[in-house]
């Protein structure tokens, strides 16, 4: 006979400090992107992004984590597409640009128009042209979800990372597939939404 489950404990209504939340996060290393789109006069807007994950395969999408009130979450819901361009490991000078409150960000990098918004040539090895699918508010940002068009590869993956505050690079990496073992074989099935 088996044992009954335990009862959940309950929520006591309390939030943790938002500084709780960032130390959490600060623990869980991520890819950089720059999340970019069009304004209604057609200019690229854009901010860097490390709240991106793959939602769903079939169809192909995307979701992206924006400020409420920031100009990029303004430019994707205007235009109803975005770019979602994966920094390579010698992009730190971009990631911090585009993190910044520069205007003119896209005046110091090499980036051309994409079929759903800007792409950046030099400084992004992948980019994915989306589509909004929906969006809702959460807190103080944005959920976007974006079915993803196109995906433009430039280059073989060197990805920029970010965690514990501050930005690495992916040391000793090399092609897709090589040496994943046991656990890697386990991480894509997770990826990929696969029930174990």
């Amino acid at each position: 006979m088996s044992a009954a489950p335990a009862a959940p404990h309950a929520c006591d209504g309390t939030c943790a400090a938002t500084g709780d939340l960032r130390t959490l996060m600060a623990a869980f290393p991520t890819g950089v992107a720059v999340v970019a789109a069009a304004d209604p006069a057609g200019e690229p807007i854009g901010m860097t992004c490390s709240s991106l994950c793959s939602v769903a395969l079939e169809p192909p999408t995307l979701l992206v984590c924006l400020r409420e009130h920031g100009p990029t979450a303004a430019a994707v819901l205007a235009s109803g597409s975005f770019t979602v361009n994966l920094l390579d490991d010698r992009a730190r000078p971009v990631a911090e640009l585009f993190a910044s409150g520069a205007e003119d960000r896209f005046a110091h990098v090499r980036w051309r128009p994409g079929p759903c918004g800007p792409h950046l040539t030099a400084d992004a090895h992948t980019t994915a042209d989306c589509r909004v699918d929906r969006a809702f508010t959460v807190g103080d940002h944005v959920v976007v979800l974006g079915a993803v068009d196109r995906v433009t590869a430039r280059r073989e993956p060197r990805p920029l990372l970010y965690g514990l505050r501050r930005f690495k690079t992916w040391e000793g990496a090399g092609s897709p597939g090589d040496s994943e073992g046991p656990l890697g074989a386990r991480m894509h099935a997770t990826t990929d939404n696969t029930e174990n």
